[in-house]
């Protein structure tokens, strides 16, 4: 069975008009219609929370922690918090998955060259079937690199023997 993992689409990672994220919007629209088929085909849907420390936007108690407002998980949906780029690292996701019988990830969400990419080497590491969304993630310009060639590298990198790299709209969830 498949489940849904969405990372670190947090208000925080919105909150810079000045340095937004890469087709963030757009992004987040995307993700809701991945989370409505995931419900609607019945696969798990977890929402992973990152905990930034004090000072950071993300930082428990901060605005910017709070999930994006059009990401609202349903009752029994649980938010795993994290501290680290790793969702499996110090959690109980890689439990609740097991014991869900969840043995494919579907992934999206924030950002692409940190979590994102944290979270499907991990989740192949622990013998996932993965399946990325290529327009389900993003992240920032960096100095090195704009933000859409960062989420294109990471899309042909990880699409190149870790996951299955699909728009969002052709994911089915099994």
């Amino acid at each position: 069975m498949d489940a849904l993992l969405v990372i670190d689409v947090q208000q925080g990672m919105f909150a810079f008009p000045e340095y937004p994220p890469h087709d963030g919007e757009a992004m987040v629209r995307r993700i809701v219609e991945l989370i409505g088929r995931a419900r609607a085909a019945g696969a798990p849907v977890l929402f992973v929370q990152h905990a930034g420390e004090a000072g950071d936007p993300l930082a428990p108690g901060q605005p910017g922690f709070a999930l994006h407002p059009a990401l609202a998980p349903a009752p029994g949906e649980p938010v795993i918090v994290k501290e680290k780029c790793s969702a499996f690292l110090d959690t109980d996701l890689d439990a609740r998955l097991k014991a869900a019988g969840v043995d494919g990830l579907v992934i999206c969400g924030m950002q692409t060259e940190f979590c994102v990419d944290t979270a499907v080497r991990g989740a192949v590491e622990r013998r996932y079937r993965v399946r990325l969304a290529a327009d389900g993630h993003s992240t920032f310009d960096s100095p090195a690199l704009r933000a859409a060639d960062i989420v294109a590298h990471h899309n042909q990198t990880l699409g190149s023997g870790f996951a299955e790299v699909r728009a969002a709209a052709e994911i089915a969830f099994q």
